[in-house]
C-alpha cells in the first residue's frame, strides 16, 4: 500500500486514479456536485490536497486535508474528507492513511491536527479515540443557502 497525491494547487496530477478514487468518495460525501474533477480542482485550488492509499490498480481510501493558522490552535492540519473503502474497512487502511497525514502534519509543524466526523458515524469514532483523538469542542452550522 502506498499514497498518491491526487491533486494538490488546482491541478489533477493523476486523472486515472482520480476516476477511480470518485466512487470512494461518494461512499463518505454522497451530495457532492456531479462534476467530481471539477469540484476537487476548486477544492485544492483553495489550499487542499486529494490523496489516496492505493494497492494494485485499487483505491483503497482518500484523504483530503489543508494547513492554515488560526488564532485557536495555531498552525492547524485539517482533515476534510477521510474514508476508507468499504470492502477494505477495518483491514489497516485508516490507521495508514492516518499515519501518513500525521507524519505530513508533523513535516509543517503543525500544532494539531483535527477533522469533523459526522454523529451517525459512530464506527469511525470508536476509530479516531483509539487513534488518539479526543472531542474539544462543538461545531455549530448554520446554512445559507435552501
Amino acid at each position: 500500500m502506498e499514497m498518491l497525491i491526487l491533486a494538490s494547487g488546482g491541478k489533477i496530477h493523476h486523472p486515472a486514479w482520480l476516476l477511480r478514487a470518485e466512487a470512494v468518495h461518494r461512499q463518505l460525501r454522497t451530495q457532492m456536485a456531479h462534476d467530481y474533477s471539477a469540484k476537487i480542482q476548486r477544492v485544492t485550488a483553495g489550499g487542499a490536497t486529494l490523496c489516496a492509499a492505493v494497492d494494485g490498480a485499487k483505491v483503497l481510501g482518500l484523504a483530503l486535508y489543508r494547513c492554515y493558522e488560526n488564532t485557536y490552535t495555531g498552525l492547524h492540519f485539517y482533515i476534510d474528507d477521510l474514508v476508507t473503502d468499504e470492502a477494505h474497512r477495518s483491514q489497516g487502511v485508516g490507521k495508514f492513511m492516518l499515519d501518513y497525514l500525521q507524519r505530513e502534519a508533523r513535516k509543517l509543524d503543525a500544532d494539531c491536527i483535527a477533522l469533523d466526523s459526522g454523529t451517525q458515524r459512530q464506527q469511525a469514532h470508536r476509530f479516531y479515540f483509539r487513534e488518539g483523538f479526543t472531542i474539544p469542542s462543538f461545531n455549530f452550522r448554520k446554512g445559507l443557502k435552501k
